[in-house]
């Protein structure tokens, strides 16, 4: 049973940072390919950036610049490094788990994405 279980959220000022943690167990972390999302009160959930295996990432948009998508194998740990926060990036944050295969590009759609995590929240004041 895949296990996903974030940590590091939490209220920041805006302009700050906050770096989330994400570690899995019960899958061959090392070979799939991960993803970090976020969901506001009210409105969709939106894909923040992916991972490959091989260390590939990709962005939205609205966070290219800003955040960092990172992994440890060593430790089945991915990471989401936010800087310069601002309030619209205020959010539950989830980790999911494209699972393998993933040799041409990372994930980029919410279908990609087999587990999720519960989710940490995030608060930007302003």
């Amino acid at each position: 049973q895949v296990q996903l279980v974030e940590s590091g959220g939490g209220l920041v000022q805006a302009g700050g940072s906050l770096r989330l943690s994400c570690a899995a167990s019960g899958s061959i972390f090392g070979i799939n390919a991960m993803g970090w999302f976020r969901q506001a009160p009210g409105k969709q959930r939106e894909l923040v950036a992916t991972i490959t295996s091989g260390g590939t990432t990709h962005y939205a948009e609205s966070v290219k610049g800003r955040f960092t998508i990172s992994r440890d194998n060593a430790k089945n740990t991915v990471y989401l490094q936010m800087n310069s926060l601002k309030p619209e990036d205020t959010a539950v944050y989830s980790c999911a788990d494209a699972g393998p295969g993933w040799v041409l590009g990372p994930p980029t759609q919410g279908h990609h994405f087999d587990y999720w995590g519960q989710g940490t929240q995030v608060t930007v004041a302003s």
